[in-house]
């Protein structure tokens, strides 16, 4: 099998984390977020450069202190429906919630975008860590970590079951029959689970690649626990290349133990290049472009965001940091029990661990186009990522990328120079998924056949054996 890197974008707006002031930019128009246009030319320019994907993120809890991207954004689903028509071979990928949303609704919104790209949709599955979503859906209560990731896992269950409803010769459209449907090939599912409960089955049929390609970002043991179980493609947190190293190992490992085959579990790693004339070029801008954002009161209301949006300017800003772990359980609960024990650990006030955390770390693809390369290439040879999900401050900034280390990633062999297929799971390297009633009725066939071929055989064996009986009598 011949392994080639993949590339995605992920499509910010004006800004995500980080990315505060981005709106101010000039060359970012104010409204990006809800221009239609805006993601069209990124996708485009994606699409023009041989991207795997086009990926967009979601939430759906906000207050003042969120980045300005959050505030003002397009629902994923339709944002790619749009784009699913003005692009040809780029994947679409979009966050949605396990948590609150039903299966059913899941599986017909995502296989309508399957339908309407021809097959280049992907399903990137998160269970919601703002505890604030719960209050937009009428609960008391946002669900607690173990729940979320057990109904996640029963959702996705859930949503390739509908989504294998019909078998792929379900509809014959015979006019001089008067044959639309074939009634044998319409299955219910009749789900009855501990989460969910379902009948079916969905009003739509397969895509040409068969069911979306489901993606996760599994960070946590019961994220990666289920990324290796359900993910075929991976958002994976990056950090340094050996904790990319190590992610990589580990997922892949999980995903053998469960009978799953490696290749067919795709690794994205998250990456922000900076690219410039030079490295020292490339260092100093990424450095202005922390700075553009470094504002302690700015950093102080989004370290919440792990705390269930928890208010950290009613504390003492020189004092211990506040007792909040029991804040992250429902919430983010891996990145603010990291930021808890990192506190006690180093007994940090919470000034000190406001600076800790967002302090200033180059992306490891900072640099010339060369030294760009050569990081990605690195990370790639070595196993720390199957490829990047790269995110861009602005269009200009993305052009540069496709214009100056693209080439060098063609040139070395590491990236395609053409589309290998007209589906995501095809420009992945991803199998087409049988139809589970498909696959029953044929393994229901072979042992009928098995079983036909061992009675001619004891049929033959008889007769031979008579045969024998008969000459051995006429020989006396």
């Amino acid at each position: 099998m011949t392994r080639t890197l993949h590339l995605a974008l992920s499509a910010y707006g004006v800004g995500g984390p980080g990315q505060h002031g981005l709106w101010k930019d000039p060359r970012v128009p104010t409204n990006a977020s809800i221009d239609i246009d805006y993601y069209l030319r990124q996708a485009k320019t994606a699409e023009a450069a041989l991207f795997d994907a086009y990926f967009i993120v979601d939430s759906q809890f906000i207050n003042a202190s969120y980045p300005s991207h959050y505030l003002n954004r397009l629902e994923p689903l339709t944002l790619l429906s749009a784009v699913a028509t003005h692009t040809r071979h780029l994947g679409l990928v979009a966050t949605a919630s396990s948590t609150y949303n039903a299966p059913f609704n899941l599986a017909r919104r995502f296989s309508s975008l399957d339908h309407i790209s021809h097959g280049r949709a992907g399903w990137n599955v998160v269970t919601s860590f703002d505890t604030g979503t719960s209050r937009n859906y009428g609960l008391a209560e946002h669900l607690d970590y173990a729940t979320r990731y057990a109904r996640a896992l029963e959702s996705v269950e859930v949503v390739r079951g509908l989504w294998d409803s019909y078998e792929d010769d379900a509809f014959p459209a015979d006019v001089s029959r008067g044959v639309f449907l074939d009634p044998s090939r319409l299955h219910s599912l009749d789900h009855v689970g501990e989460h969910f409960s379902v009948a079916g089955p969905l009003n739509l049929s397969r895509s040409p690649q068969g069911q979306p390609v489901i993606f996760q970002a599994g960070v946590s043991e019961e994220g990666r626990d289920l990324a290796a179980r359900v993910a075929e493609g991976i958002y994976a947190p990056g950090g340094t290349i050996d904790q990319a190293r190590a992610y990589y190992r580990d997922i892949k490992s999980r995903a053998g133990v469960l009978g799953r085959d490696p290749h067919h579990v795709v690794i994205l790693v998250g990456a922000g290049p900076v690219v410039a004339d030079s490295d020292e070029d490339a260092h100093r801008l990424s450095r202005d472009i922390f700075e553009a954002d470094n504002d302690f009161d700015r950093k102080l209301g989004f370290l919440g965001r792990s705390f269930g949006s928890h208010d950290f300017a009613q504390y003492d800003l020189d004092g211990p940091f506040p007792d909040v772990a029991h804040l992250a359980e429902r919430s983010g609960r891996t990145r603010g029990l990291e930021i808890v024990r990192l506190a006690r650990e180093e007994n940090l006030t919470l000034r000190e661990v406001v600076e800790t955390v967002t302090e200033y770390t180059a992306s490891p693809f900072t640099g010339a186009p060369n030294t760009v390369a050569d990081a990605i290439e690195e990370w790639f040879l070595t196993d720390a990522a199957d490829g990047l999900n790269l995110r861009f401050r602005t269009h200009d900034d993305l052009e540069r990328f496709v214009g100056d280390v693209v080439p060098l990633l063609q040139r070395r062999g590491l990236f395609r120079t053409e589309y290998e297929a007209d589906t995501l799971r095809g420009n992945l390297g991803l199998p087409i998924p049988a139809n589970r009633h498909t696959l029953e009725r044929e393994q229901r066939i072979d042992v009928a056949d098995a079983d036909a071929d061992a009675d001619a055989d004891v049929a033959v064996a008889a007769a031979a054996a008579d045969r024998s009986a008969v000459l051995e009598g006429a020989a006396r």
